[in-house]
């Protein structure tokens, strides 16, 4: 089997502030962050994941764990709730190491904890970071790539996309709530085919119509690589149609359960 996720050699947690934001589209925020801390990321690319700690509604700062082993969950665990930050994982979406800034780019699913804080963030606000590693792992002999997204992973695919060689050929269905949701400046190698699919307030769960189009696929024959990411609907749908329907190895299949229909986040 691939591995799920491939670690960073060495980190740190990583304390920043938010720099600035921008509304990337109706249903997108970017938060930029920045701060003496980014000389200790090192950028991967691909769907680089950090853990992004964030104050509570109603906190006066950040209170960052100090270790950096696996135990810094226990240490946030540990912490009364007045302290304790509010944890999440995100893709960094892009890095400029000669601005120490990063960009996080947040879906907007509805009164989230992480949803409130994106579109409440003003310049100077404490946040942090934790490196996670990849999970982004295509193994060598395979000819093509599926990469499947609602929009909670679209933007893990577009910053995949940056990073891909120019040899890539792939096809790539990305689910957004709306049409305005819609990117026309995608970064991509000439032999990728982005397929865009907008909801458009039409009914069902999210992550459907991404999987209808998966299943009506004319995909292209040879040992292919898939990453799908989402809801877990969808990404379990698409393993399931791909194995059964089309005879894909398990093996060749990454598929991440980011967020659960109907059910909201802890805290």
């Amino acid at each position: 089997m691939l591995p799920k996720v491939q670690s960073p050699e060495s980190r740190r947690m990583i304390t920043l502030e938010v720099r600035r934001t921008a509304r990337t589209t109706p249903n997108f925020i970017t938060v930029t962050l920045g701060g003496p801390g980014m000389e200790h990321l090192l950028p991967t690319g691909f769907d680089q994941a950090v853990r992004l700690f964030f104050p509570r509604a109603g906190q006066t700062g950040l209170t960052m764990p100090t270790l950096s082993s696996e135990a810094w969950m226990a240490q946030v665990l540990l912490l009364p709730k007045s302290r304790r930050p509010r944890v999440r994982n995100y893709t960094v979406r892009r890095v400029r190491p000669e601005l120490a800034e990063l960009d996080i780019e947040f879906a907007l699913h509805g009164d989230t904890p992480a949803c409130s804080w994106a579109l409440g963030a003003r310049p100077g606000d404490p946040a942090g970071i934790f490196d996670m590693g990849l999970t982004y792992l295509p193994p060598a002999g395979t000819e093509g790539q599926l990469l499947v997204a609602d929009e909670s992973a679209v933007p893990a695919v577009l910053a995949i996309l940056e990073s891909v060689p120019a040899s890539l050929e792939a096809e790539v269905f990305l689910e957004v709530p709306e049409t305005a949701d819609i990117r026309e400046d995608v970064r991509a190698p000439e032999g990728v085919r982005v397929h865009w699919l907008a909801r458009n307030g039409s009914d069902g769960p999210p992550g459907r119509l991404a999987l209808a189009a998966v299943r009506a696929a004319a995909l292209p024959p040879g040992r292919s690589y898939t990453w799908a990411a989402g809801e877990s609907g969808l990404v379990t749908g698409v393993r399931r149609h791909l194995v059964r329907d089309r005879g894909v190895p398990r093996s060749d299949i990454a598929f991440h359960g980011y967020w659960r229909h109907g059910r909201s986040s802890p805290g």
